[in-house]
């Protein structure tokens, strides 16, 4: 067992000075004051001297085998790696592929998602990837979801260049599947869905909404402070129940850029906020594109811009309790793992982050596991290091 003393606790909402005790995995107690255990042999104190303590972060948006290669073979990006996770306060992701899912296999996937589960995380995948249509392991994407644990949707490319620039009625046919199979398998059954720049931005998932009974918190469009038409779309989806995903920026400039934007969105009139998400697109490809359509620049996104958006969020006079919404218990909602991921609760996962006084990360709890110390990292994956 494990009893963390004198935390500041934000559950997200803020809940004052409490005393936390896990056991195994799991949150078994949250209370003003928790005695009785200090002296027993195989409980661990950790005495937090009023650090910030929140759920740890999920980020629904990460390419875990690596993006890249618009620029050939050579422009492809490395795998992700657990000690990048935990120094950045996420202990569960979603694993998709990107542009390239040729030489980046699902098979692969669904192998470094199970490495990342066995070494501490929490790790969900999607099956397919930009094109349609879709590509699966089983045949379907149905059997995908419903036969092979980690997976809980699919992914597909929507009004971008790259993509097979699917319509309506073969979203509302790719959706319905993958709700079905959500259904049968007891996972959200969602459809991510990256947004490029094309001229049909969100009308092919408004037409889905507008001629099928697909539920609108199954279709999660991504990248959407993309252009300003982008973003006005995805408020319009936002006030018909829909949700939406937003980027972090790729370096520190687009960090504080994409803050900004993020922060009017949410400050829309009739924009919910708990209906926005934010992710890292780690490890994916960020391309430069001239108007011919040649890559002309390329990077790759890192997870340590998800607490930087954050962090500028409040300083930008975003409550905290409001900003860490955005990748506790959204991501939660769309998951489906209410209750158990994104939160501060008797039961839940003991998913765990620690701040300290300036809001920067100190120390981690990955599924009950110290992860990271007072910012040393305590775990690391097998062959890292």
């Amino acid at each position: 067992m494990k009893l963390l003393k004198h935390a500041n606790v934000y559950t997200p909402a803020p809940l004052g000075k409490r005393d936390v005790l896990i056991e195994g995995e799991r949150i078994l107690r949250i209370a003003e004051e928790i005695t009785g255990y200090d002296e027993l042999p195989d409980v661990d104190v950790y005495d937090l001297s009023g650090k910030t303590l929140v759920p740890a972060y999920i980020d629904l948006h990460v390419h875990i085998t690596g993006g890249g290669g618009e620029q050939g073979p050579a422009s492809r990006v490395p795998e992700s790696s657990l000690s990048t996770f935990f120094k950045n306060g996420i202990t569960t992701v979603v694993g998709l592929l990107g542009t390239d899912g040729i030489t980046r296999s699902l098979e692969n996937l669904v192998a470094k998602a199970r490495a990342l589960t066995e070494e501490g995380m929490t790790v969900y995948t999607l099956t397919s990837s930009y094109g349609y249509p879709p590509t699966t392991l089983t045949g379907s994407v149905e059997r995908d979801i419903v036969l092979i644990p980690p997976m809980i949707g699919v992914k597909v490319a929507v009004s971008d260049h790259r993509s097979s620039n699917p319509g309506g009625a073969e979203l509302i046919a790719l959706a319905t599947a993958a709700r079905r199979a959500g259904l049968l398998s007891g996972t959200p059954g969602l459809v991510t869905m990256h947004m490029g720049s094309g001229k049909a931005k969100l009308d092919p998932i408004f037409y889905v909404l507008d001629h099928s009974d697909v539920p609108a918190k199954n279709l999660l469009p991504t990248h959407m402070l993309r252009s300003p038409e982008l973003i006005d779309a995805g408020v319009e989806l936002v006030k018909r129940g829909g949700y939406i995903d937003c980027t972090a920026g790729s370096d520190e400039v687009a960090v504080k850029e994409d803050a900004r934007k993020l922060f009017d969105l949410l400050h829309r009139e009739g924009v919910n906020p708990d209906h926005v998400s934010l992710s890292s697109d780690a490890y994916g490809s960020q391309p430069r594109f001239n108007d011919a359509g040649e890559c002309v620049g390329l990077t790759y996104a890192s997870p340590k811009y998800l607490h930087k958006t954050i962090r500028a969020l409040v300083r930008m006079g975003m409550p905290l309790e409001q900003a860490l919404k955005l990748l506790t218990t959204t991501p939660a909602t769309l998951l489906a793992q209410d209750g158990r991921k994104g939160c501060i609760a008797a039961g839940a996962d003991a998913d765990l982050l620690v701040l300290d006084e300036e809001l920067e990360i100190d120390s981690l709890f990955a599924r009950g596991q110290l992860a990271l110390w007072q910012k040393e990292l305590r775990m690391k994956g097998r062959f890292e290091e």
